[in-house]
């Protein structure tokens, strides 16, 4: 396989083998443009690839090939050089051309470097122009013409950069570490998690094949240096001075700052001590504030789990430094991140705001995906904090039997901490079922209840019963709750007084007045709601996603949340905005932290904003019951949907 450090030197050693009788290892290492000690250590590999049909063996320091059995031979060479399809890939081309670029000492005639590849001219043009693509947002560029030789242009922090996130695989695969090296990483090291000791040597091979080939680091910004007075830098330095001890050369400062990165912006420890022996930077805590503040400004969500604030505080740091430093950290689930957490998304683009005024860091979508885990997180533990076991009332009318089936069934979809209670529907009564959260009934009950009822058959759809559980928890909070098998649970706050439909004529204003003015007559807000509001929007803008407006502010005129919905058949311009669809919320005077009715709402506005074919329906409805069969999704039909 054909790499700039890995096996295709092999293939290459043996051809040259092949064709001349022998040759001394500065000749080979200045033909494969690598150190003396990669040329012995590839003539370890091949020997080793040889077994014992041929070796490469010195004679007064000159190496040649002997050949014992022809015909193994044949059909090992043949093997090494089949292995040898790497230029296959246009992406691996791309990465061979970066690699001998990054190496080369003089420019590259583009002819010289078709023939190396064995491909067409027209072919490497091609490449070369999505390798320029890739190069130009690390400020790194391709200079000079086909006919005159190529080189790379950049600085060398850009260079590594672009290494350690795009072809260090292709590159450095078979790149070879001293045993020794290897050994004084892992002792130094043995305290941190493998991910880190992982990213560690990545590092540390990128910097030692640049240092010792002559591309030294240089000069850093002064940031860099401020990361020497950091406990860990001491670790890294005194690992440095073993390495160097190792290999008889000497590290310069920004060489061993430049090893400290991948500490520095690692991934929050998982395990406890681990994360609080790091020392913690004290403008974290007002960053975190900061974050906090803008996030109850803007969703009225207080975050207060001090669990959650500890952890939280040590991703900032290290998020931090991983974008001021250009730490690149991929995160594999991003889009589930995005679908399942749409409110923790929405918080995490809040934080990416809040960081990027207070550092001038722009916060990449990997990075969003990572803030919004936490919130997502918060959100999960938020809705289990203080929560009861729940009491549930099981009524049957065909026997225990069957009863004890249903209550079998019941227990993989309840938490395990639910208390089950059997009924027959001959002897229950409303007073009994009073007391119980969820009421569940395979037959029409004979008594009056005021409880969430769950009609269910013997034998049910564990998912469509896991989504009217969900909704259940909202039974106290909602003016109309209904336990059928809709995902939104908005409808329950909605009726028809509370839908609006404006024309064009009308400004987002002017229908945001509308609305609080229709409310505050019937008692559903209070005289102060819409100057509260209006306030609000002075400090922060309420617009969401472009088309969707979210105005909320504290009601006094009662203890519910009040949900309002306004629609702009013809969108309505406000500042860079056009407004489609208004959700105004009135919230309770008392809101709490716990409040699982406020989060679900938010989900459900976000994933509407989200689906642009929803939207246009919901727009177009003209009138509420068509706005009711609009908003109906079967629970489960959206994967990602937190239900």
């Amino acid at each position: 396989m054909k790499s700039v450090f890995g096996d295709n030197r092999i293939a290459d050693l043996l051809q040259f083998f092949c064709r001349t009788p022998a040759a001394t290892l500065s000749t080979l290492a200045a033909r494969l443009d690598v150190s003396e000690r990669t040329i012995r250590n590839d003539l370890k590999q091949l020997n080793t690839e040889l077994e014992s049909c041929a070796v490469i063996e010195a004679v007064q320091g000159r190496y040649s090939l002997r050949v014992y059995d022809s015909n193994v031979f044949q059909a090992v060479r043949s093997r090494i050089l089949e292995a040898d399809d790497f230029l296959n890939s246009p992406q691996n081309r791309m990465d061979y051309i970066f690699g001998r670029l990054v190496r080369s000492m003089k420019p590259l005639l583009t002819d010289e470097l078709a023939y190396e590849m064995n491909v067409g001219r027209t072919t490497l043009v091609n490449d070369l122009k999505k390798l320029r693509a890739a190069l130009e947002p690390y400020q790194l560029t391709i200079l000079g013409k086909t006919s005159k030789g190529l080189v790379l242009q950049g600085r060398e922090t850009d260079i590594r950069q672009y290494i350690l996130e795009n072809s260090y695989d292709a590159l450095y695969r078979q790149y070879p570490l001293d045993v020794e090296v290897i050994d004084a990483v892992e002792d130094t090291l043995n305290t941190f998690e493998k991910s880190v000791q992982r990213s560690f040597r990545q590092f540390l091979t990128v910097m030692l094949d640049r240092f010792l080939t002559g591309h030294y680091i240089g000069q850093l910004s002064p940031s860099f240096y401020n990361l020497t007075a950091r406990p860990e830098f001491e670790t890294v330095d005194r690992l440095a001075d073993q390495v160097a001890g190792c290999l008889r050369v000497e590290f310069p400062a920004e060489e061993r700052l430049f090893l400290l990165l991948p500490i520095v912006g690692m991934r929050t420890p998982a395990d406890v001590q681990d994360m609080q022996s790091i020392e913690l930077d004290a403008e974290m805590r007002p960053l975190m504030e900061k974050v906090f503040r803008q996030i109850r400004l803007e969703t009225d969500i207080q975050l207060d789990s001090s669990g959650f604030r500890e952890d939280f505080l040590y991703h900032l740091m290290f998020m931090v430094n991983r974008l001021r430093f250009h730490v690149r950290l991929q995160n594999p689930m991003l889009d589930e991140l995005r679908g399942k957490y749409p409110l923790a998304w929405q918080m995490a683009g809040v934080a990416a705001k809040v960081v990027r005024q207070a550092y001038g860091l722009e916060v990449t979508e990997d990075e969003r995906g990572y803030l919004a885990s936490y919130f997502g997180v918060f959100l999960e533990e938020n809705g289990l904090r203080g929560v009861r076991p729940y009491q549930v009332a099981v009524v049957c009318g065909t026997g225990r039997v069957t009863a004890r089936l249903v209550s079998v069934q019941l227990k993989k979809v309840l938490d395990s901490s639910a208390e089950i209670t059997l009924f027959v529907d001959e002897k229950v009564t409303a007073e009994q079922l009073a007391g119980y959260d969820l009421v569940f009934t395979t037959v029409d009950l004979p008594c009056p209840c005021e409880r969430p009822v769950i009609r269910i058959h013997e034998i049910f759809n564990e998912q469509e019963l896991r989504h009217k559980i969900e909704k259940a928890r909202y039974w106290d909070q909602v003016d109309v709750p209904m336990m059928d098998n809709n995902w939104f649970v908005m409808v329950g706050l909605l009726e028809e007084s509370r839908f609006f439909i404006f024309d064009a004529s009308e400004s987002y204003e002017d229908a945001v007045g509308h609305m609080v003015e229709t409310l505050s007559k019937a008692g559903q807000v209070d005289k102060g709601f819409l100057e509260r509001l209006r306030a609000r929007e002075q400090r922060g803008t309420m617009v969401f996603d472009h088309a969707v407006a979210i105005p909320h502010s504290v009601q006094y005129a009662g203890d519910r949340l009040v949900l309002a919905i306004g629609v702009f058949p013809t969108p309505a311009e406000h500042i860079d905005h056009e407004i489609r669809v208004i959700f105004l919320i009135g919230l309770p005077e008392q809101l709490s932290a716990d409040d699982n009715l406020l989060i679900r709402i938010y989900d459900e506005i976000i994933s509407i904003a989200q689906d642009a074919v929803l939207l246009d329906k919901i727009t177009q409805a003209d009138c509420f019951q068509t706005l009711l069969r609009v908003l109906y999704r079967q629970a489960g039909e959206q994967e990602g949907s937190p239900c």
